[in-house]
């Protein structure tokens, strides 16, 4: 379980700032980063500096296209004078191969984040890196050159997709994710999945009254001098160029007995093993000890190299009716957010509870829409998330509230604004790119969801929010305008002119500054919403909040919570759970 003194933290603000800011020396577990890369998202719009110059995190609005620009000249110069060697000669090299591309631009801006990252691993950490074949090979190289290649432990294959017909190439559905420890004690708890009912069947044919059981052998290859090359009941392992090497499931299975073999020799190991009838001895000449090897709750197959989920191959796995790898299924229903590059919560699942200790400290960068962050909350890990966008910072804390109510551990968020002058200050950096940060900063407080737009027109509509008030199943619209400048009259009747159109049942006029005396009056000429299935309860139809008032809890949005409001797809709910103690390897 976490530390008392501990405080989960969600950073709003670009992530190279934020770790060499924020983040000490040593203080993380495991890093999981997912970060984007031409994959036709739509979910970092994000405004430039006071000077004009899109900063190292930014992305072109409404795709995630990297861009060589005085940013990334600037983190090119940074790495190449005060990166590690290797990291500055190879992306010299990078860029004299590749040229000043959108390629170079994102592996520039990835290389100044990654020696920020190992910086922060403590020596017994690890970093999973995932990305598709777009630039994989070429982040393969900055992870050897930033952690060193004899750090590097596996590349995996996640199955992300169902089938893809292509007529001219085969069908793209996998990503690749690269896993690196910072060194070689690093953490390491290896999670299985359920052996293959046909394997069961065929290879657990012995049983006793402890349940089913294969033999295994309890020696490995290779001759040795001491004890475990000493011969024990009669049988000499030397002789078949073998030693004795106990298996760590026989290990466990003592320890469940109360049994402790740590400072005892093989043939005493063994000897516990005969006592609690974990060995078969062959009766014949010439035959060799056997373990056995029972069929308990640890049993399973360790996780591989591929993580691929088989359709149609439900109950193949031993005792339940699972398909093979559907823990890591690509993201579905109720589980699926709406939200671009999202992933499933099984493929963050398995990588937390394989490589950060319980008490451990999981930090996601690049956060999205929170799985990381919200996987390792449910198995009781510590966490820090950094997202560059505000709606990334609203979806992950409904999605946190939705899964685990009050359950959830204390956390805070930082880099947002929490009052009036900052939240100006805000309004005033986003007008370099139509005040998207803001709005979604300040549409967060009422819960609402970002409209759809492009830099141009938004049809009067910056959010909106669902809620259902009725049996019927269709749920309710109301929608947000929100002001950050100088407001009058007019903009309320604008507002209403607009509900109209959208058949909205309620508005909201969200406004940085103090709303004036006739707006407030065109406010209420417009009555009153009145629920058909609760008479009697009355809501204004438009409702004026001021930024002010929303951060002081002064005023919310009023309107019929009667049942789940459905602005974000809700979460599911779960419970916190620890997770199990692993090794150092």
């Amino acid at each position: 379980m976490t530390s008392p003194e501990w405080k989960n933290a969600l950073y709003f603000g670009d992530n190279l700032d934020i770790l060499r800011e924020y983040i000490p020396d040593e203080t993380v577990d495991l890093i999981y980063l997912d970060p984007p890369f031409n994959s036709n998202a739509t979910y970092n719009v994000l405004f430039r500096e006071k000077t004009g110059e899109e900063s190292a995190a930014q992305i072109t609005a409404f795709d995630d296209t990297w861009h060589w620009d005085m940013s990334s000249e600037a983190a090119y110069r940074d790495v190449v004078t005060n990166g590690p060697s290797k990291l500055a000669d190879l992306l010299q090299a990078m860029r004299s191969f590749l040229g000043q591309n959108d390629m170079m631009a994102y592996l520039t801006m990835m290389a100044q984040r990654m020696v920020e990252l190992h910086r922060v691993l403590k020596p017994t950490g690890s970093l999973y890196l995932h990305c598709d074949p777009t630039a994989s090979h070429y982040l393969k190289l900055l992870l050897d050159a930033v952690f060193g290649s004899r750090n590097f432990r596996n590349e995996i294959v996640w199955r992300r997709t169902n089938a893809h017909n292509n007529s001219r190439i085969y069908g793209r559905i996998h990503d690749t994710i690269f896993f690196y420890s910072k060194g070689s004690s690093y953490f390491f708890s290896p999670q299985v999945r359920p052996y293959l009912r046909g394997y069961v069947e065929s290879m657990f044919v012995h049983e006793d009254a402890n349940g089913r059981y294969r033999h295994a052998d309890p020696t490995a290859e290779g001759v040795r001098t001491g004890d475990s090359g000493q011969p024990w009941k009669g049988y000499n392992p030397t002789s078949a160029g073998r030693h004795w090497a106990m298996p760590a499931y026989l290990r466990e299975e003592l320890e469940d007995r109360g049994e402790y073999t740590e400072g005892l020799s093989s043939q005493e190991k063994l000897d516990l093993a005969l006592k609690h009838n974990l060995i078969y001895l062959p009766s014949g000449q010439g035959g060799q000890p056997q373990v056995k090897r029972y069929l308990s709750r640890r049993s399973g197959t360790p996780l591989q190299d591929i993580w691929a989920y088989q359709p149609y191959t439900e109950g193949v796995l031993w005792e339940t009716d699972e398909s093979i790898d559907e823990d890591v299924k690509w993201t579905q229903r109720p589980e699926k957010l709406s939200y671009p590059t999202q992933k499933p919560e099984g493929l963050l699942r398995r990588i937390i509870a394989t490589s950060c200790p319980p008490d451990g400290v999981v930090l996601d960068p690049f956060c999205g829409c929170g799985t990381a962050v919200a996987v390792a909350e449910g198995l009781g890990r510590k966490w820090v998330g950094i997202d560059v966008t505000h709606i990334a910072i609203a979806l992950m804390k409904s999605r946190l509230h939705d899964t685990f109510g009050e359950d959830l551990s204390e956390y805070e968020v930082i880099g947002d604004p929490k009052d009036v002058e900052s939240a100006r200050a805000l309004a005033t950096e986003s007008q370099h790119d139509g005040r998207f940060q803001f709005e979604w900063w300040a549409l967060g407080l009422v819960d609402a969801r970002p409209a759809k737009k492009t830099r141009g027109a938004d049809a009067g509509i910056d959010g909106s929010i669902n809620f259902f008030d009725d049996n019927s199943g269709k749920a309710k619209r109301i929608i947000v305008q929100v002001k950050s400048g100088q407001v009058e009259r007019g903009d309320v009747a604008t507002l209403k002119g607009d509900m109209e159109r959208e058949k909205a049942d309620i508005g909201l006029f969200v406004t940085l500054v103090e709303p004036t005396e006739p707006m407030r009056q065109e406010a209420v000429s417009a009555g009153f919403y009145e629920p058909e299935l609760y008479p009697g309860r009355l809501y204004p139809r438009v409702q004026i909040l001021t930024i002010e008032e929303l951060l002081s809890g002064e005023a919310r949005a009023e309107y019929p919570r009667v049942a789940p409001q459905a602005t974000f797809r809700r979460a599911r709910r779960q419970r916190r759970r620890e997770g199990s103690q692993g090794e150092l390897i």
